[in-house]
């Protein structure tokens, strides 16, 4: 059965493999962004509509009288985001799918694996609480209106041009250059990391399925190294032996700001997951890419695109303050 399926968004690490996977599968594929040229490319056949997504004047022209059997949204982040969007799908869509996070699962977890009735609680990022508080509006409108709202919760998911370490690429140039890498806590937190290509075959399965309206869908893999491992597979892949200094989370936040929030909020604590409801949906979801070798095709396409290698000078310093301080 094909569907016509709109993609709010389309460029990103996870919505790119699902538009993909979507084409492939025969799905006739609408995608709504920018229009900007992206290391994503989308596949031949694809409907583009251009419109900024913050302008809801330019989405309502973009789209027209359009009306689809699935609404994927990727770019909604507030309620201010959510609340047009309710509105403007409301009769014109059977499913209108909005990607939450499972940072919004309760921080620390009282138990693991998390599952989809795992609290929604994170006290300490922002980020997390808009997106618990976009589920609470769209929970509402399902609940008062029929609106027929679907939410999914991926984790880390990366694909072949993203990194999950503190530093990025300013990290494996400090392992190729034979300089310690700062790795938070004592490095044996779990943490769950889903490649696209594997988030895509459960997102994609999910969608223009009427039963899962009015229902939360947890996407990961069940690939969950600790924060050493992650290290040290790109470190080998980088042909680079992995020098491993371990700071305080909390002495991390301080130093870089900027990460504090994703850290503490989220990183820190291992988060292990239950996908058991979502397979029961979409059997064929699985993990074809677990992180070690997931880790090899990063490197493999960072070494393709030499353009993609970039240090960030302040943070290899600041890198190179904690390892002295822990390291005195």
């Amino acid at each position: 059965m094909t569907s016509r399926i709109l993609f709010i968004g389309g460029s990103g690490i996870i919505s790119a493999a699902s538009v993909r996977l979507a084409v492939e599968l025969g799905h006739t594929v609408t995608v709504l962004n920018r229009g900007r040229t992206s290391i994503r490319p989308l596949p031949s056949g694809v409907e583009v509509l251009v419109a900024d997504v913050r302008d809801q004047q330019s989405v309502d022209e973009a789209l027209g009288d359009r009306e689809f059997d699935a609404v994927a949204q990727f770019l909604a982040f507030t309620t201010d985001h959510v609340q047009p969007d309710i509105q403007r799908f409301a009769g014109r869509t059977g499913q209108y799918v909005f990607i939450s996070s499972a940072s919004a699962y309760q921080k620390p977890p009282a138990s693991v694996p998390v599952t989809e009735s795992t609290p929604l609680k994170n006290p300490f990022w922002q980020y997390s609480r808009d997106k618990i508080a976009c589920e609470d509006l769209l929970v509402a409108a399902y609940r008062d209106a029929d609106f027929p709202a679907v939410i999914v919760r991926p984790s880390h998911t990366y694909d072949d041009t993203t990194l999950p370490t503190l530093g990025g690429w300013t990290d494996i140039a400090r392992m190729r250059a034979g300089k310690p890498v700062v790795v938070h806590g004592d490095g044996t937190t779990q943490w769950t990391l889903t490649h696209s290509d594997d988030f895509a075959v459960g997102f994609v399965g999910l969608l223009d399925r009427p039963e899962t309206i009015g229902n939360a869908y947890t996407i990961t893999g069940e690939s969950a190294p600790t924060w050493d491992q992650v290290y040290t597979w790109l470190g080998k892949a980088a042909g680079a032996s992995a020098d491993l200094v371990h700071v305080a989370s909390e002495t991390i936040a301080a130093a870089l700001p900027d990460r504090g929030d994703g850290l503490i909020g989220d990183k820190a604590h291992s988060m292990l997951f239950d996908t058991t409801k979502l397979r029961r949906i979409v059997p064929e979801f699985t993990t074809t890419i677990p992180y070690a070798v997931g880790a090899r095709r990063v490197l493999a396409w960072y070494d393709a695109h030499p353009d993609a290698q970039q240090v960030d000078a302040e943070l290899d310093a600041a890198f190179d303050r904690l390892v002295t301080a822990a390291r005195p």
